[in-house]
């Protein structure tokens, strides 16, 4: 990107750049409506008890083995929509760098920092072509966002060739129980900006983060579902007694049957030995 000029607009940089691609565009210009936009400021706050609970218990499995390396350094968040995981990683002592393909999403991550008093910078980026050097951040990391490219492969790929120490990703996996939702109507082919949803294969991931020097550290399948903002079940069991117990019964579901279940989580770090000054 050496010699090129980007926009910066209402104080957030814009690099990426979209015109021609239909697809990338149809992701960026998704709206949501007022009510929906002050919940995705929030999430999960506000929501149902079980609901914010689940949020953790994802993000909990996407840094575990790798908290350490958070406190101090940069992270950057890709796909990073309003700013939920930043936050999460801002708390753990990060220094964020939330960028999304949407400058709506980036306003409402900007929009989160300042309510929930945390510090994150905002700016629009193309996952496919990450505006940073090699090894330039620290870590990056991402939590469904690639399933939107047309090739994941190419975002792990340029993940992995930003990140200086280590990457986590937690992504939708191509899992049985995942083609038996999408039978019954529950789960998605196509989202509402027309792209197909991507479903990764570990094989393929680690390959991709094995060949861009990267040595995974952890991987791991296991069962996750709910839907965007709570309804009535989630409300329901997030009500006294039922709570506990659908957690408890979540945490026994993933141990017996996670390994063939649909989310995907892969972190993976740099070795000392294949770092290099850029």
């Amino acid at each position: 990107m050496c010699g090129r000029s980007y926009p910066v607009v209402d104080g957030i940089p814009v690099f990426a750049v979209l015109h021609g691609d239909d697809h990338k565009r149809g992701q960026a210009e998704l709206r949501f409506d007022a009510p929906s936009a002050n919940w995705e400021i929030e999430r999960p706050s506000g929501g149902a008890g079980l609901y914010g609970w689940l949020m953790l218990y994802k993000l909990r499995r996407a840094v575990s083995g790798i908290e350490g390396r958070l406190s101090g350094a940069t992270v950057l968040v890709v796909c990073a929509g309003s700013g939920m995981d930043a936050e999460f990683l801002a708390r753990h002592g990060a220094r964020v760098i939330a960028s999304d393909v949407s400058l709506d999403a980036a306003m409402r991550a900007r929009e989160r920092a300042k309510r929930h008093r945390i510090s994150l910078i905002p700016l629009v980026a193309d996952a496919e072509a990450l505006p940073f050097r090699d090894h330039g951040v620290d870590l990056t990391f991402v939590h469904d966002g690639l399933h939107h490219l047309r090739d994941p492969a190419v975002g792990v790929r340029e993940m992995a060739r930003v990140t200086a120490d280590a990457l986590s990703l937690s992504e939708p996996a191509n899992a049985l129980v995942t083609a038996i939702a999408i039978k019954a109507g529950i789960a998605l082919v196509e989202e509402p900006a027309g792209n197909p949803v991507a479903r990764l294969e570990l094989r393929q991931v680690k390959q991709v983060l094995e060949d861009s020097g990267l040595t995974v550290v952890g991987a791991e399948r296991y069962a996750m579902f709910y839907r965007h903002e709570p309804g009535p079940a989630m409300r329901l069991l997030s009500r006294g007694r039922l709570q506990p117990l659908a957690r408890g019964a979540i945490r026994l579901f993933n141990a017996r049957f996670g390994s063939v279940s649909n989310k995907l989580v892969v972190k993976a770090v740099r070795q000392p030995s294949s770092r290099r000054s850029s």
